[in-house]
């Protein structure tokens, strides 16, 4: 009696952890670059009751475990924001941004940037977007988008599907850096950290440096688009209910 209450009772912890990841997803249908998670059952320890016999060996399960919580990296809805600072990456890749403070470096999908008044491509919380940062497109850093010295003021600026980013000036147009991404072996090993960043970014298998959208098998960038939460509502809420009736 005892045992079978135990098996119950591994259940319904189960199952509640499962509500929880689906009731997080639904929560977060309209994030920006969200990626859903799911959970994976696997039988508990079955104990033997008779050894091995010419018709095998007796055994009663002990319950159920939650093997994993994986997250779905599959592509979100793309959304035209006619914002100019608005970035997605249509295809496989990440952003990655360096906090200031910290000097940790970040993946994320979430592409809501914008120009802040020293000039750096940030993230809502201050994080400096990532690539080249020079005109010559040879040094690694923070993106700043400026007229790079020129006597001519600047006027205006866009982002190529490539990541170059071209300024315009009053009488010239220059190219000022361009927006690198990362790919991972193993997505599955980045950490979520809130503010839809990714920890983790070297046990996840990254390239050996940041490549051009386009490249080594990266997505196009998608300028003033922004890449949608990829939770399939309809989905989350059948199994849902599903999980509640398998609780009750």
């Amino acid at each position: 009696m005892l045992r079978s209450l135990n098996s119950g009772v591994s259940a319904m912890q189960q199952f509640q952890g499962k509500m929880d990841v689906i009731a997080n997803n639904i929560a977060n249908v309209n994030t920006i670059g969200y990626k859903s998670a799911r959970v994976d059952f696997a039988d508990s320890f079955s104990q033997l009751v008779q050894g091995s016999s010419t018709i095998g060996p007796s055994q009663i399960g002990t319950g159920v475990i939650t093997s994993g919580i994986t997250s779905q990296f599959n592509q979100g809805a793309i959304t035209n924001t006619a914002n100019t600072n608005d970035l997605a990456i249509s295809g496989d890749g990440f952003f990655v941004v360096r906090d200031p403070a910290t000097n940790q470096l970040y993946a994320t999908r979430a592409g809501d940037f914008s120009r802040g008044n020293d000039g750096y491509l940030v993230t809502s919380l201050g994080m400096r977007v990532q690539g080249y940062s020079d005109s010559a497109l040879t040094t690694l850093g923070d993106i700043k988008i400026d007229n790079d010295g020129s006597a001519e003021s600047m006027s205006s600026y866009n982002f190529e599907a490539d990541g170059k980013i071209s300024v315009q000036l009053s009488t010239n147009k220059i190219t000022r850096g361009q927006v690198l991404l990362q790919k991972f072996a193993n997505p599955q090993a980045l950490r979520k950290e809130g503010n839809n960043l990714y920890s983790g970014i070297t046990d996840a298998g990254p390239l050996a440096a940041l490549a051009a959208p386009k490249s080594s098998g990266l997505g196009e960038l998608k300028a003033q688009y922004l890449e949608m939460s990829n939770v399939d509502l309809a989905g989350q809420f059948s199994d849902l209910i599903t999980t509640q009736r398998a609780f009750q």
